[in-house]
């Protein structure tokens, strides 16, 4: 049977899981979406140092499988090691970021981010240039709070990430908002609806992007 890798660079295998069932919901029944999560790093990326060390540990990953999927998607919002998996294989491999920004800034809509981790601000952004997309881009709003206990916290993440949503809505223009963060699904599908603009779950985005690519 086809199978997809869903590769989790956080250490985490909760949330691999989570991911994992949010995938499923958007691949076809003949396929299968596998998820493997990383050996060595952190629980939750919240540092660039920690994003820089998660490439590495991905690109480890890919080498460890012993058969290979039909494609890949790199599920962590910094899209660690996305630029080095491409240029080793010629699977289809994507990246939570990219797909989010991809779809969001569809239709020349202005699109901005609510996530939970300041540290990650530069790297975000500098996504967003690589892409060519800075002229759509409305920038990021953060939570308030430490982002490894609001992420233990299911609906105090989901209102701080409200709040976030409505600023970059109400103060920065954004036509849709990315939740920015493959630990934040569970809160992105909760938040999905709920505003006047598309908000934008990376996972899915990531899924959807691969299924065309596919």
């Amino acid at each position: 049977m086809t199978h997809i890798l869903l590769l989790n660079p956080n250490t985490s295998v909760d949330t691999t899981a989570m991911m994992v069932d949010i995938a499923r919901s958007y691949v076809p029944e003949y396929m299968v979406v596998i998820g493997v999560t990383a050996e060595s790093g952190v629980p939750m990326i919240t540092t660039e140092a920690e994003l820089d060390a998660a490439a590495q540990e991905v690109v480890a990953c890919w080498q460890r499988q012993r058969e290979q999927p039909a494609g890949m998607i790199v599920s962590a919002f910094g899209d660690p090691g996305l630029g080095q998996l491409r240029a080793m294989t010629d699977v289809p491999i994507v990246g939570l970021c990219e797909a989010a920004m991809l779809e969001a800034s569809e239709e020349g809509r202005r699109f901005g981010v609510a996530t939970v981790t300041p540290d990650l601000v530069t790297p975000i952004d500098q996504r967003a240039f690589s892409l060519q997309l800075s002229d759509q881009y409305t920038g990021i709003r953060l939570t308030l709070g430490n982002p490894r206990e609001l992420a233990n916290d299911p609906q105090k993440l989901i209102e701080a990430l409200a709040v976030a949503i409505e600023q970059s809505i109400a103060i920065d223009g954004a036509e849709a908002v990315i939740i920015g963060g493959g630990p934040l699904g569970q809160a992105a599908s909760a938040l999905t609806g709920r505003f006047s603009v598309p908000i934008i779950a990376p996972v899915p985005a990531a899924t959807r992007q691969l299924m065309r690519l596919l």
